[in-house]
């Protein structure tokens, strides 16, 4: 199976696995899970620590692609693929951070991990919670 994190599963990972439903610590636990982290979560956690709207784990941002190779997650960058999917997504949720991970979700042909109610209205978009 293939998942890629919102940014709100990636964190409650390191900080507060207990907010994960239990069928995703089973997936995200299984070695044969492939996990990817998306360069858009990345952006979205060190703008919000930035704007002071977020508090992260100490050396989290200084060191993040060690932390995601400790993990044994793959990094997924942002592609032009995915950035024209996002802008061309029909659905009403505008936030530019979660538009961008639905469309790398659908193009990578990942399962979103969310517990985001807003991205059932991407169509094609398969969510896990």
């Amino acid at each position: 199976m293939k998942v890629l994190l919102d940014t709100h599963a990636m964190l409650w990972w390191w900080t507060a696995p207990e907010l994960l439903s239990k069928p995703i610590l089973k997936i995200l636990s299984n070695p044969a899970t492939t996990i990817l982290a998306s360069a858009v979560s990345a952006y979205e956690m060190a703008y919000k620590h930035h704007c002071g709207k977020l508090i992260l784990p100490k050396g989290l941002l200084e060191d993040f692609a060690a932390v995601l190779a400790q993990e044994r997650w793959t990094e997924l960058p942002v592609t032009i693929e995915h950035t024209l999917l996002a802008g061309r997504l029909p659905s009403p949720h505008r936030d530019p951070f979660d538009r961008l991970l639905g469309a790398q979700a659908i193009q990578e042909k990942a399962n979103l991990v969310t517990v985001d109610p807003a991205f059932k209205t991407f169509p094609g978009l398969p969510v896990l919670w």
